[in-house]
């Protein structure tokens, strides 16, 4: 079976990108796999990609416009100037793509068009929208929704609900998500839910022993890790010995590193950047801490669990109340409660037999989204579709 994914940029570092990955690497010893990035921002993808996953650039460029060969803060490509303006269609409702770069929306409607049998998968709601109005109906054509309904802008969700029915299936990744897309969508698409999926791990288990805590994502304000700074201050004054590693990069790192200076935490936080082991920093630590004010199926929070690690997290919409069971592997406190996070990070700091506990039942409720049944579920799934197009 030829497989296709679509992704932004393959060659970055967020929970879709890994995601994607994974099912590919999971995909390819049976199956034609072949990832497409519209961008291009690396020499190579930061999360390893199997060989026989067959990786393209369709434009080379960077999310600024210029190409990924210029040097930093150079611009060689004359068509850059057209991303002054917004871009007027549909799929540019998606704030990846509100620049208007006539050049990068042909080079993925070509890059569809090129395909004639199989399955095309894309990944994000402008990707989506351009294969429900572009890509061949002779393909299955699947548009994965990696956020959630509820957090997109009016206008974006109505072009969504408009354009969803011309595509073979949508995919969404938790209970949550089904039950809002149908009650969009109805019966006019089929609708399936295929959790995120992680390699499994072999002899996981957290220590309390480690006394230290992990976090990963954007600095964004979706990733709430300024909620999680302001935390941290209760747990360093009550437990000055426990560490704190936030790895990511964007926008707020800088602003949120001075914060950590400015509350005097010294050495016990670090920001250190994106990491391509996180495997590792997961495997050395004690606890893994979610401070989204919104999520899809967080899949830092699954490959956390899959090492023993329990979770405090935020019960923010949505995902975490889907895989977190409170008090039994991990704690779910209040969306945004600043005051819960830290007190539920001290109770288990405090307790270590408990913590242990709850890595235990951790690591069992993660079994479920391991690659194996995971990829199961979508060949099926990918059989269901091939039978009735």
């Amino acid at each position: 079976m030829r497989i296709r994914y679509v992704l932004n940029n393959a060659y970055g570092a967020g929970g879709t990108i890994r995601t994607v990955i994974n099912q590919a690497n999971a995909l390819c010893a049976e199956h034609d796999v072949e990832i497409a990035s519209v961008l291009r921002t690396r020499e190579r993808p930061v999360f390893p990609l199997d060989p026989r996953v067959n990786l393209v650039s369709l434009t080379g460029l960077r999310d600024d416009g210029s190409r990924f060969t210029d040097p930093p803060g150079g611009n060689s490509r004359f068509w850059r100037k057209t991303r002054r303006f917004r871009n007027p269609l549909p799929h540019g409702r998606d704030f990846r793509f509100q620049r208007f770069d006539p050049l990068l929306d042909l080079a993925i409607v070509r890059y569809f068009r090129r395909e004639r049998d199989g399955v095309l998968i894309t990944t994000r709601p402008g990707l989506n929208l351009l294969a429900a109005r572009y890509a061949p109906r002779d393909l299955i054509r699947i548009g994965q929704d990696h956020m959630n309904l509820s957090t997109y802008k009016p206008t974006l969700r109505k072009q969504l609900i408009r354009a969803y029915p011309r595509l073979s299936a949508v995919a969404v990744l938790t209970d949550h998500d089904l039950a809002d897309w149908r009650a969009a969508l109805g019966d006019s698409v089929r609708l399936e839910r295929v959790p995120n999926g992680i390699p499994p791990v072999a002899g996981a288990s957290s220590s309390p022993d480690a006394r230290y805590v992990v976090a990963a994502g954007r600095f964004a304000r979706q990733k709430g890790f300024d909620l999680l700074v302001e935390a941290w201050a209760t747990v360093h004054a009550k437990h000055p010995d426990w560490r704190l590693s936030i790895f990511g990069n964007g926008p707020d790192r800088e602003k949120l590193i001075a914060r950590a200076a400015e509350l005097g935490f010294g050495d016990s936080v670090r920001m250190p950047g994106i990491t391509r082991q996180i495997d590792k920093e997961l495997a050395a630590a004690s606890i893994y801490v979610l401070s989204s004010r919104f999520e899809g199926l967080p899949m830092v929070l699954l490959e956390a669990m899959s090492h023993g690690l329990p979770a405090v997290a935020f019960d923010c919409p949505t995902g975490p109340r889907e895989v977190i069971e409170d008090g039994v592997n991990g704690r779910l406190v209040p969306a945004e409660d600043v005051d819960g996070l830290s007190a539920a990070l001290c109770e288990l700091i405090e307790d270590p037999e408990r913590l242990r506990a709850m890595g235990a039942g951790a690591l069992k409720s993660s079994e479920p989204f391991t690659m194996p049944e995971v990829s199961a579920h979508w060949l099926r799934f990918f059989a269901e579709l091939d039978k009735i197009r």
